[in-house]
């Protein structure tokens, strides 16, 4: 198991390795694992059974119209090898039982992200140098620092990106309960070109609505890369060591299946998973990233071929399926009261190719409004680059959705629709009642979100486009969908139960109101006597 027979023999390096695992509650599992992988005669684990435990079989192939590199299938083939090589320590050809337990704390336990991102960047360059790319990645300091010098190009960003993806997506399937097929690797040009857009030097930027990533030849210095990551995507090293976690917890508590050969393949020429149309697998991973938690992990179950079966527990409205038009759009959100994350597919006129998409999440139901409101939320440029743009914590404008008044008359009346941001009148991201044209603004007039474009080459002017395509997912599971239906039906019920007239309360004509001012109207100076 890895424990020795005695205090006595426990020395204090086993025993603070043992402690720290402990804190993770992952020890267990771990003697588990130790004692399936490890050899008896020799109390160690072999080289080649590690390497067999983090083991990959890419399935698929790449081709001249493929956005994966050809390089990428042999990159993969290094993973398991430079894990072992790089973070578990051996000795005489076996890895003992405290260098099992420190390469575990240094893959998986708990550490700052930026010290996550440097081990992530060191394996992927250890993986390149195995596969025969030339060095680009250098360690100037110590292990205990991490540090990385060099630099990376659009392709290798391209590379690393779908290499923490498939480790993200092997640690999800291994904890599902059911069965999950692949889905291919996603596209991540929007990520790479959110790298390229904050990394690249001013004098080297290049046009962002055509480019091909396989043909840039730009180098990204990696400490601007590592801050990119920190502010874009924080929980992308996490791939990494859930990856280590999940293979090893499942080798602890499936011995029986690790010979299985394609227990640990994946497909990349699979097709890419997609709910609705602006909302696939890359883009949901890719927000997924900027999250942490229940939001972060309801937005990856949409990457899962699994959830295709169960789409409108997610899909709450589409505006080529539902109709265009706030009314169609609040029949479809109302009494949904979770996070909603809303898609915006638009582009300026006279320039249909040019067509980009933004979003909003906001952590609560909709409410007809007539002023901003809300708790929490982030805008997002998802297409043609991705950017994230969180609270600033100066505002609280979060959203402001507003239908036609009960009122007929008002003097000043607000504005019908849907906003994001900044001020009534001075909206942000704003979207009329027909949901045709979508007004834009400049990140100046609000102080909710923070600052950034929400599109390539947005200016300091109010940019009216039209839109496209409307997308509303929920992410509040099933039984925020389930609390909708019932309101729903009870609403229902109550529309029913108005509409009906029960002629009974009426009475009769000759003693109703409406007979007497009737023939008041018709001879007003007939004299009447009150019955009695």
């Amino acid at each position: 198991m890895g424990q020795s027979s005695s205090a006595e023999q426990v020395s204090p390096e086993q025993r603070e390795a043992e402690s720290i695992a402990a804190s993770t509650g992952a020890l267990p599992n771990l003697q588990k694992a130790f004692s399936v992988l490890s050899d008896p005669q020799t109390n160690s684990i072999p080289i080649h059974s590690l390497q067999k435990c983090f083991g990959f079989s890419i399935d698929g192939s790449t081709n001249e119209e493929s956005v994966v590199p050809k390089e990428f299938p042999v990159l993969m083939s290094n993973l398991s090898s430079s894990i072992v090589d790089l973070f578990f320590l051996s000795e005489k050809g076996g890895i003992s039982w405290v260098e099992f337990l420190k390469g575990y704390i240094k893959c998986s336990g708990r550490t700052v992200s930026s010290a996550s991102l440097n081990s992530l960047l060191r394996l992927f360059g250890m993986i390149s140098v195995k596969a025969g790319l030339p060095e680009k990645l250098q360690v100037v300091s110590d292990e205990d620092d991490c540090k990385i010098s060099g630099f990376l190009l659009p392709v290798d960003v391209q590379m690393l990106l779908s290499m923490c993806w498939i480790m993200w997506w092997d640690s999800n399937k291994l904890k599902a309960s059911s069965s999950l097929g692949d889905s291919g690797l996603p596209d991540v040009t929007h990520l790479v070109l959110s790298a390229i857009d904050s990394c690249a030097e001013a004098d080297k930027k290049m046009d962002l609505w055509e480019t091909s990533i396989l043909d840039m030849d730009i180098q990204l210095p990696v400490a601007k890369i590592i801050m990119w990551a920190l502010k874009t995507v924080p929980s992308l090293s996490d791939c990494f060591g859930k990856f280590v976690h999940a293979r090893l917890f499942y080798v602890a508590a499936h011995k029986e299946k690790l010979d299985q050969a394609d227990l640990f393949s994946h497909d990349i020429s699979a097709k890419e998973m997609s709910v609705g149309h602006l909302f696939n697998s890359g883009r949901a991973w890719t927000i997924s990233l900027t999250l942490r938690g229940t939001l972060s992990d309801e937005i990856s179950k949409v990457c899962f071929p699994s959830a295709a079966e169960e789409v409108d527990d997610y899909l709450l409205y589409r505006s080529s399926l539902h109709g265009k038009g706030l009314n169609r759009f609040w029949s479809n959100i109302e009494g949904y009261n979770a996070p909603l994350l809303i898609l915006i597919s638009a582009h300026e006129a006279n320039n249909d190719a040019r067509r980009w998409i933004i979003g909003a999440l906001i952590h609560q139901g909709l409410e007809n409004h007539d002023t901003f409101y809300g708790t929490s939320g982030s805008l997002y440029s998802i297409s043609p680059v991705f950017h994230v743009f969180t609270p600033s914590g100066k505002e609280k404008n979060f959203v402001y959705s507003h239908l036609h008044g009960t009122v007929k008359y008002e003097a000043h009346p607000k504005p019908v629709g849907l906003a994001f941001g900044g001020s009534s009148g001075n909206e942000r991201i704003f979207v009329d009642e027909d949901f045709a044209k979508v007004i834009v603004r400049h990140h100046a007039c609000d102080k909710t979100y923070h600052h950034g474009p929400l599109y390539p080459d947005q200016g300091f002017l109010p940019v009216e486009a039209s839109i496209m395509d409307v997308e509303v997912l929920g992410l509040g599971g099933k039984r925020a969908r389930d609390i909708q239906s019932s309101y729903k039906k009870r609403e229902e019920l109550f529309t029913e139960q108005r509409r009906k007239v029960d002629l009974k309360t009426f009475g009769n004509w000759e003693d109703s109101p409406e007979k007497m001012m009737m023939d008041m109207v018709s001879d007003p100076n007939r004299v009447r006597r009150e019955d009695r």
